[in-house]
């Protein structure tokens, strides 16, 4: 087996869990062939190692490419099971997130920490349109539900603001906030929570999620409550139709992998 294939393929410490910037790298190499037969895993040292044709991979890092459990190593195995005649970074990524849990936020989880807080004080669901009608209204049928959730569950009112004008948010709501991302346990679940959040641009959307009071498909379309609205007006754009695609793919695999390592 080549040991430095993930290193070849999947991000590095440092480099963004992007899937736009993702598909630009892959577009300026040649993706390698498929060289195993079978991806699995097997408990090895406490933990679900990803094994190809019976051997250990490895992350970037050169860290074992281990999950702490069954249901999120089972992830990992698809992802490289379903590889074809080539091997796909861009199709992988369960796999690219947990190697950036491993190699990168395992090494700063306070700094991660910090930045997941930091989205809170200027939260998407903070900042409201004053017109039109429509649009004011659907960002209160997707967005009231996430004040809700942390006004009851994690005890922060947040301050409302109309159009772009920073607000301050008050500090019993941040310092909730924080309360609530120092649960997030591990350095792979607070890697999908750091996903989540720089998708959405809110980190209550992402504790929501993360909490099960929000499906990942509901707080989609919660993100995009301003897209959407305008679509309605003007049409859909292809291309941003085809980058929003790519970006529900990740969104989608950090929801699936936080559950599966909280399982």
């Amino acid at each position: 087996m080549r040991e430095d294939l993930t290193k070849d393929l999947l991000p590095v410490h440092g480099e963004a869990i992007d899937p736009h910037e993702m598909a630009r790298r892959d577009q300026r190499k040649t993706l390698p062939k498929r060289f195993y037969a079978q991806a699995h895993f097997d408990v090895r040292d406490g933990a679900h190692a990803l094994l190809l044709d019976g051997k250990p991979a490895k992350t970037p890092g050169r860290n074992p490419l281990a999950l702490p459990t069954e249901h999120a190593a089972r992830l990992v195995a698809d992802e490289w099971q379903a590889q074809e005649k080539t091997i796909d970074p861009a199709t992988m990524p369960v796999t690219r997130i947990v190697n950036s849990a491993l190699d990168g936020v395992a090494k700063e989880i306070e700094a991660v920490r910090d930045e997941v807080v930091k989205y809170a004080g200027s939260d998407l669901v903070c900042y409201r349109a004053a017109e039109p009608e429509g649009l004011v209204q659907s960002q209160a049928l997707l967005w009231d539900p996430v004040l809700d959730f942390a006004r009851h569950d994690l005890g922060a009112r947040f301050v409302l603001a109309q159009g772009i004008l920073f607000v301050d948010q008050p500090d019993h709501a941040i310092a909730a906030v924080r309360r609530a991302v120092e649960e997030i346990d591990g350095a792979i679940a607070l890697a999908c929570l750091h996903v989540m959040t720089t998708l959405t641009g809110s980190t209550l959307i992402a504790l929501a999620v993360a909490r099960g009071k929000m499906t990942p498909e509901a707080a989609w379309a919660a993100t995009h409550a301003d897209e959407d609205f305008q679509m309605r007006i003007w049409g859909a754009d292809a291309e941003a139709i085809a980058r929003r695609e790519r970006r529900w793919a990740e969104m989608k695999a950090a929801a699936d992998l936080l559950a599966a390592v909280r399982a």
